[in-house]
């Protein structure tokens, strides 16, 4: 997983609320194991009619927001299924911000587990940012993890809260996992001993 400390893109307004996992990645693309490729179907009911075309109107096809990297939304992004499929897409559109008052709570753990910071902030900075991207297409915002702020050229600096763990790993680019294998050894070793005071396991097959 890559490691999050600053980043910069653009940002893209999403003035909805409740948006859904199956909103951000529709269950017709969940198939897939592989993590790449899925960017494409990002949106897919709100980006495209019923015949493939773009809906102009949707902001990730307006030509100032359709290489953004940061979105921000209302209240309870995430929510719905826990897929995981969700935050795949949006990593591979290349969204790696997500902003919003509130998240679902699986989807939030899903993003930090791929390389995406999402960012809680009361609904009137959200709707700062919304408009001020609204006003200003292109707008750039700069992230920056270790200091904890967001800072674009319209708003000044505005800065956020995450837990110490959560911070720590993205900053590492670690999940769960790799903070297991930082103690591959030690569990080889424990492994190794167990079985050799326990050899009568050598012989034993699950039923």
């Amino acid at each position: 997983m890559r490691k999050f400390l600053q980043f910069e893109a653009v940002v893209a307004p999403l003035p909805l609320a409740n948006v859904d996992t199956d909103q951000i990645l529709p269950a017709r693309f969940l198939k897939t194991l592989r993590r790449s490729g899925l960017g494409q179907h990002l949106f897919a009911d709100l980006r495209f009619d019923s015949d493939g075309a773009e809906r102009p109107d949707f902001v990730l096809n307006q030509p100032a927001y359709r290489d953004a990297g940061i979105l921000v939304a209302h209240d309870n992004f995430g929510s719905g299924s826990s897929r995981e499929h969700a935050p795949w897409a949006l990593a591979d559109f290349g969204i790696r911000c997500i902003i919003a008052p509130s998240f679902a709570d699986i989807f939030h753990g899903n993003c930090f587990k791929n390389g995406i910071l999402p960012i809680t902030l009361p609904r009137a900075q959200c709707d700062i940012l919304i408009n001020a991207a609204c006003a200003h297409p292109a707008m750039i915002a700069h992230i920056d993890l270790p200091g904890q702020i967001v800072t674009t050229p319209v708003t000044g600096p505005i800065s956020f809260d995450i837990d110490g763990f959560s911070k720590t790993m993205l900053m590492n680019g670690e999940d769960e996992i790799d903070l297991t294998l930082r103690h591959a050894a030690a569990i080889a070793q424990f492994q190794n001993r167990y079985l050799a005071e326990r050899d009568w396991l050598a012989g034993v097959t699950p039923t």
